[in-house]
């Protein structure tokens, strides 16, 4: 990792701490309230505008240079994820049966646990079978805020 850098979404109480190699988004996860950096390269300011257009509701879809590895299996539920609308929701065991896996809903959890780009890859839109929010990395405070926002905005 070269850089680490904080991001605030624009009147909301998220903070995201980003990881950057070179012009490339490798990690982001969600931190504790602290003082957001200003952006300094192009690749920096594009970042923080995508990201500021998401929370207003403004960008449903990221164009963004990012790099996520893992295992096969793990890529095959990430790359899955960007199929899932803004807006909308499935269950873990949808996701694993759209990967051709029906009976790994569980192990589908444990790869959204290891997305190492939230936000940009939505994990947040997989849900419970019965519709309950579980096992966000995040919280399920801040995945039904960003539920919402996306709910508010489709």
């Amino acid at each position: 990792m070269d850089k680490r850098i904080i991001y605030r979404a624009p009147a909301m109480n998220i903070h995201l701490l980003i990881e950057l190699e070179e012009d490339t988004i490798t990690g982001i996860n969600f931190c504790e309230a602290q003082t957001p950096d200003k952006p300094k390269t192009d690749v920096e300011k594009e970042l923080f505008n995508q990201l500021d257009q998401y929370f207003a509701g403004e960008l449903k879809e990221f164009n963004l240079p990012y790099f996520a590895t893992g295992t096969v299996f793990q890529l095959m539920v990430w790359e899955e994820l960007l199929k899932i609308p803004y807006g909308e929701t499935i269950s873990y065991g949808e996701l694993a049966e759209r990967i051709g896996k029906p009976d790994a809903a569980r192990a589908v959890g444990n790869a959204l646990n290891r997305n190492p780009v939230p936000v940009l890859l939505p994990c947040h839109r997989v849900i419970g079978a019965k519709g309950n929010l579980t096992g966000f990395a995040g919280g399920t405070t801040l995945q039904q805020l960003l539920l919402d926002l996306e709910r508010e905005n489709s």
